[in-house]
């Protein structure tokens, strides 16, 4: 078989796992497949769980066993998880709970379809930063005295530093504010776009401060 023929016979399987959490029923599962198909266990950049190495015949199975265990799988269209620190549940730097809030946009925004893709939200317990939210498309970050939200911000070959819009917000200022970044997001976007290249357009919803 040539080199490309056997990388065409194989997929890999991407595990969303919200605020980074690895139940214990889904940890087991993925080790018994693991086992069984000799597959590969990568934790990807973004916090998910990726299954490298599935032979085509075997995919099915796998991806039934693993959503019969509550699994939810990457795809187009979903709502990005958030990237998020332990925040102040397990550091004591922390100032909020990352997890809490990365469980209530997903309540809020996870039943939108056709989300447009190439933004990415990350949630930090402190300014620290750890999760990296000046460097993502939206960024929220723990205060003393609120959420501070930064916008447009990524990585890559020509990085940016995410431009803050809100400070002190609460969580559900932060809710809304997401809201009509994605909106924003989406009326502007034809297929994919990242939120560092809305941000000059004369009618960007929200001013440096």
């Amino acid at each position: 078989m040539s080199t490309v023929d056997a990388k065409s016979a194989v997929r890999s399987l991407t595990v969303l796992l919200p605020a980074g959490r690895l139940p214990l029923v889904t940890l087991n599962t993925v080790n018994e497949l693991a086992q069984r198909y000799q597959l590969e266990i990568y934790f990807s950049t973004a916090q998910n769980l990726r299954l490298l190495g599935i032979r085509e015949e075997d995919f099915d199975e796998v991806k039934s066993r693993l959503a019969a265990v509550g699994c939810v799988f990457k795809g187009p269209g979903k709502f990005p998880v958030p990237k998020v620190c332990i925040g102040d549940v397990d550091c004591k730097m922390g100032k909020a709970d990352p997890a809490r809030l990365s469980k209530l946009i997903m309540e809020r925004f996870q039943g939108r379809t056709n989300v447009k893709p190439k933004f990415k939200i990350a949630i930090s317990g402190c300014t620290l930063s750890c999760a990296g939210t000046m460097l993502t498309d939206i960024g929220v970050m723990a205060t003393a005295n609120g959420f501070d939200i930064y916008v447009g911000g990524k990585g890559g070959s020509f990085p940016k530093i995410g431009r803050r819009i809100v400070r002190g917000a609460d969580e559900q200022q932060v809710l809304s504010v997401i809201e009509t970044l994605v909106d924003y997001h989406d009326a502007k976007t034809g297929k994919k776009q990242r939120m560092s290249k809305l941000l000059d357009e004369p009618d960007f919803p929200f001013p440096e401060i």
